[in-house]
């Protein structure tokens, strides 16, 4: 993938376009047309600002890419979506330019479009089953799903035509959700849609969980994710931040004396994890958790507004191959880095990123090193970073997540300057409910176990998302949160 200039790509369209007036598409047509590459801001404007990277398609490339659907009967792409939009019908009516229309089908099952047509993985979820795709033999050249969806979702906040979910008559029931991301905005839109009162605590001073605190404004800009939260808070949901369950109150306490009939914890999982190597203690080390959270959650990137300290930072090492790693490479970029290195133990091949956020980072200047670790950080003076021992590795036998597995290739290790390094390997989840709530059942991970319905081992207690899950994604949150959400429905039910 190479950076076309967003007019180059508006003009191919609309001569595509013109091409295909009057034509009745057969299946062999559908499958020659172009895939339509997402315009984005140019490399070296976008890597000096923090605005989105990611422009939107223009209206003639959503009436090909649409076009490119083959309608199976089978639907293949909605087994994989987490929760089952349907698929060939939002995109049947936006080929149509009824994107209203198209919207509205999206959002009998999916309350985030706009966000999940930025961040989600639709290449290992619904884009992946695509018959395109499998007759053209590359995922990549499958029906882009996500794009589509991020159109008619935008082209409805433009037009104003944001719709609020009607609420039945109250039931005088009242539903917790701890925490506001994902899984938990689903929830409380699918309780309090059935009439129940829903009460949201979220412990940072902004709402909206991973989305603001992890993802960066040039990849999910805020503004996307407090319109979600406002039609929320339009359907009646009461919202109170700085409040911080197992600590503020537990969660017995919002059963036994605050009156709650069911409680359902969607915490995700904040807990950074670390190699544990030497030197990780030293100045100009960070967790990718921090680091992000200064600079989305804390605004760390508007110093005239902002007064959050961040690193200043000249030659940076990113540790880890997900995109969390790559968000935190390419906003240590825009936060004035002269180099930025990603270190990942497997290849390229065996990255979790997403493959379009891999190559915009490449786009942006940042230094790839595959089959790399460090086997310790050196430190320099006054107990600052000055760099890395690396190791060489190469790839081994598959290990129980079906990668090959990395081997250390002996007697390899060199050293790289650096001045700062920001580990990205992962996070498990925050053990402050765990430690503070007897009976709740968790795994080794600090993981809370929950049923295929979200049902913990307490009483009226659901869980769902990231703290059940392990760090996963928006959509696959959003799917438990809508099974728990039906559960608790049926309970307040009885």
């Amino acid at each position: 993938m190479s950076y076309i200039p967003a007019d180059k790509l508006h003009e191919e369209a609309i001569k595509t376009v013109k091409e295909l007036e009057g034509k009745e598409l057969k299946p062999k047509d559908r499958l020659s047309l172009p895939r339509q590459e997402m315009p984005s801001q140019d490399p070296e404007v976008r890597k000096k600002n923090m605005n989105e990277v990611a422009l939107g398609y223009f209206e003639e490339q959503v009436k090909i890419e649409a076009e490119r659907c083959l309608q199976c009967k089978t639907a293949p792409c909605i087994s994989g979506c987490p929760v089952q939009i349907d698929i060939p019908g939002f995109i049947k009516t936006a080929a149509e330019g009824d994107y209203e229309k198209s919207l509205s089908i999206i959002k009998r099952t999916s309350l985030l479009p706009a966000i999940c047509g930025r961040v989600c993985p639709q290449e290992v979820q619904c884009q992946l089953p695509c018959t395109v795709g499998k007759s053209l033999k590359d995922v990549d050249l499958a029906v882009s799903i996500g794009r589509i969806e991020r159109f008619v979702a935008d082209w409805a906040d433009a037009k104003g035509k944001k719709t609020v979910p009607q609420v039945k008559p109250e039931t005088g029931k009242k539903v917790a959700i701890i925490g506001s991301g994902p899984a938990s905005i689903t929830v409380a839109a699918d309780v309090r849609r059935e009439g129940h009162e829903v009460h949201m605590f979220e412990a940072f001073h902004k709402p909206g969980g991973v989305m603001v605190y992890g993802i960066p404004e040039f990849r999910l800009p805020k503004r996307i994710v407090a319109d979600e939260i406002e039609a929320l808070k339009e359907m009646g949901v009461k919202l109170e931040t700085n409040f911080l369950v197992g600590r503020t109150r537990k969660i017995q306490d919002l059963i036994d004396k605050d009156g709650f009939e069911a409680v359902f914890i969607g915490t995700g999982a904040g807990l950074p994890k670390f190699m544990n190597i030497e030197g990780e203690n030293l100045i100009g080390v960070f967790s990718a958790n921090e680091y992000l959270t200064r600079v989305n959650l804390m605004r760390a990137y508007d110093k005239e507004r902002s007064a959050t300290p961040i690193y200043q930072a000249k030659k940076v090492a990113v540790l880890g191959g997900g995109n969390v790693a790559m968000d935190a490479a390419r906003s240590a970029l825009r936060m004035g880095a002269a180099e930025v290195h990603v270190l990942y133990r497997r290849t390229e091949k065996e990255m979790p990123a997403r493959v379009e956020e891999v190559a915009h980072a490449k786009e942006e200047g940042i230094t790839f090193h595959f089959l790399r670790s460090p086997k310790r950080i050196l430190e320099g003076e006054k107990g600052r970073v000055r760099g890395l021992e690396v190791l060489k590795y190469e790839l081994g036998e598959p290990d129980d997540s079906g990668r090959r597995r990395p081997v250390e290739v002996k007697n390899s290790n060199y050293e790289m300057e650096f001045d700062t390094v920001i580990v990205a390997i992962g996070n498990n989840s925050n053990p402050l409910i765990e430690k503070t709530t007897p009976g709740l059942d968790t795994n080794k991970w600090g993981n809370i176990v929950a049923d295929e319905n979200g049902k913990t081992s307490m009483e009226r207690v659901f869980a769902g998302g990231d703290i059940v899950l392990g760090a996963a994604t928006v959509i696959l949150a959003m799917g438990e949160g809508r099974k728990a959400a039906q559960s608790i429905n049926e309970l307040l039910s009885k």
